[in-house]
């Protein structure tokens, strides 16, 4: 099948990749525009692979402040030289990292992070929940290393479910972007304030309001 300009400007326009590429995905797939944008997710998360070793020292440190300054969130994002992290690509991406953030309040940035002794705690009390649940002991060690994974999910950022698409991780996101901007970028660390932190209060769905807000700008 004959890959027409209509055809490269609609996967284009899908996946953000290059003309060169979606002509290249195109002609692969046989002018299949769901199978060439397989083939060009594929293809980025190999390259995204091959750049992780990659320094990446430049970057931004940015700010995102929830309506009524009730939740304040910095966070650090490299990439590797000051021309990408100019770009409204980077600073878009910086931007959706931040609000995931404040919506949902990751403790980690990876599963590297979580220290051995909160997963060996955690483990513990996991293993007794299933023992108190009546569950077999042959099965409760896969039931906990289940249940340890959503533990990860939950509170390590790059393993949540992105707020704008949750469909997709963080991580994946990450590496959408490092395939579609040509560097590596690494999300370094971050920090997260909400008001009355660690006193009573009622609980509020701040997923929620962090998108309510973010469709309003």
């Amino acid at each position: 099948m004959a890959v027409t300009a209509a055809m490269v400007k609609e996967l284009r326009e899908k996946t953000g990749a290059g003309m060169l590429d979606c002509k290249k995905a195109l002609e692969e797939a046989n002018g299949d525009i769901t199978k060439a944008s397989q083939i060009l997710r594929e293809k980025g998360l190999a390259a995204a692979a091959n750049k992780a070793g990659r320094a990446a020292t430049e970057g931004s440190v940015q700010s995102y402040i929830h309506a009524g300054g009730r939740v304040g969130v910095l966070v650090e994002v490299n990439c590797e030289t000051d021309f990408v992290a100019n770009t409204d690509d980077f600073k878009d991406f910086v931007k959706d990292v931040a609000m995931q953030i404040a919506a949902a309040n990751p403790k980690y940035v990876s599963r590297e992070e979580v220290p051995q002794e909160v997963i060996a705690k955690e483990k513990e009390i996991l293993r007794t929940q299933a023992l108190n649940e009546g569950k077999p002991e042959n099965i409760v060690d896969r039931m906990v290393e289940g249940r340890i994974n959503k533990y990860y999910e939950e509170f390590c950022l790059l393993e949540q479910s992105f707020i704008k698409d949750p469909d997709k991780t963080v991580s994946a996101l990450l590496n959408e972007k490092i395939s579609k901007i040509g560097e590596n970028i690494s999300i370094r660390r971050f920090a997260r304030f909400e008001l009355g932190e660690g006193l009573e209060k009622k609980q509020d769905n701040f997923v929620e309001e962090v998108m309510s807000q973010a469709k309003l700008q």
